[in-house]
């Protein structure tokens, strides 16, 4: 997870909560929630600067909606978590060949399951009959 963006405001040292984007051909600004990554063309707001923007005159100010929390991980990001272990896992491990390569050295085992399957790292868990 990257480091905590500050507001893009001079002097201000408070983390920021909104992404501001001028839309200069329609002569708006775009006030949303805090984009996931930093933009060059973008400015980065904490609270109060968000709270108190003014635009100049004949510019309107689009406002979207603020979420109330910062959103967590959904079932999207777990299912691909999920997948990119599962590539990882599946991958044949490659022996690296070079000067310091030494003597192949045997695989370590695991202990015997107790109770489900193992593969790799991870254990499957059979439901209770």
């Amino acid at each position: 997870m990257g480091a905590i963006r500050l507001c893009s405001r001079s002097a201000c040292r408070n983390s920021a909560v909104a992404t501001l984007t001028y839309v200069y051909a329609d002569s708006t600004a775009v006030l949303g929630p805090l984009a996931t990554y930093a933009e060059p063309h973008c400015y980065d707001l904490c609270e109060q600067h968000a709270g108190s923007l003014t635009v100049p005159r004949g510019w309107e100010v689009l406002r979207l909606a603020m979420p109330a929390t910062p959103a967590g991980p959904g079932p999207d990001d777990l299912l691909a978590l999920a997948n990119a272990v599962r590539e990882a896992a599946a991958r044949p491990a490659t022996p690296e060949s070079g000067p310091a390569q030494r003597g192949a050295h045997a695989a370590l085992e695991a202990p015997p399951a107790a109770e489900g399957t193992r593969r790799g790292h991870l254990r499957v868990l059979r439901e209770p009959s």
